[in-house]
């Protein structure tokens, strides 16, 4: 019988932590809640959860402090969840780690959509890694096997997101993509995202691999169009 993966969701408003929960498990996945952050960070340590739903507004923490803690600790996939709309609350979310953001309210199929992508984006590469070889590219190394990127021999702390981005844009060196099918490729869903998680990965990235993150010589951006890993 196949494993469920397991969602673990930190929201302390009990009518839609029951609602997601509920609605996961008919989806054919386990799920747990935790109603504050700080049960939200040992219920993580006990389940070891696949996926994690984050409220950003909780009773005892800001979700963005649960959110930077989760990622020092490990790289599970964190979906935001606000009540709060705006850009900076999007860059924000995402500059401490988070995978996805959504805003509240929100649609339920939507939600199952975008874990469902992330779950299929996951096997896909889980299933091509023993085909993979690592990448070099002037100084710098990307083990697909390992999910460890190294520069000038020194290992480069990333996300799996964060990973995910740069293996595929220095996969297709020289290749120009938009933001949305970076989206598409790495999140799963063109048609439900919001472009400016692109941005935002990119900027991290830049601030990780180059030696100029304010003048980029390897992610560059062309200008109307999208990015590429530039690569001579």
């Amino acid at each position: 019988m196949e494993t469920k993966r397991k969602i673990l969701i930190i929201e302390d408003e009990h009518d839609i932590s029951r609602i997601l929960r509920d609605y996961l498990i008919k989806n054919q996945y386990e799920a747990a809640v935790a109603s504050n952050g700080q049960d939200g960070l040992k219920m993580m340590e006990m389940l070891q959860p696949d996926y994690i739903i984050l409220d950003i507004m909780l009773p005892d923490m800001d979700g963005i402090d649960v959110c930077r803690e989760i990622r020092r600790r490990n790289n599970i996939p964190i979906l935001i969840l606000s009540a709060r709309g705006s850009d900076t609350d999007k860059v924000l979310g995402l500059g401490f780690g988070a995978d996805d953001y959504m805003t509240k309210p929100f649609s339920l199929s939507e939600l199952l959509a975008r874990i469902n992508a992330h779950f299929r984006r996951y096997d896909s590469l889980a299933t091509a890694q023993d085909r993979t070889h690592p990448l070099r590219l002037a100084n710098l190394e990307i083990d697909k096997r390992a999910y460890k990127v190294t520069l000038d021999g020194n290992e480069v702390s990333l996300s799996a997101k964060e990973f995910e981005l740069l293996h595929y844009l220095a996969s297709n060196k020289n290749q120009v993509f938009s933001k949305s099918q970076l989206l598409d490729a790495i999140w799963g869903y063109a048609a439900y995202g919001d472009e400016n998680t692109v941005t935002v990965y990119i900027r991290r990235l830049r601030e990780k691999i180059e030696a100029d993150p304010s003048h980029p010589s390897v992610l560059k951006t062309v200008w109307g169009v999208g990015y590429k890993f530039n690569h001579e």
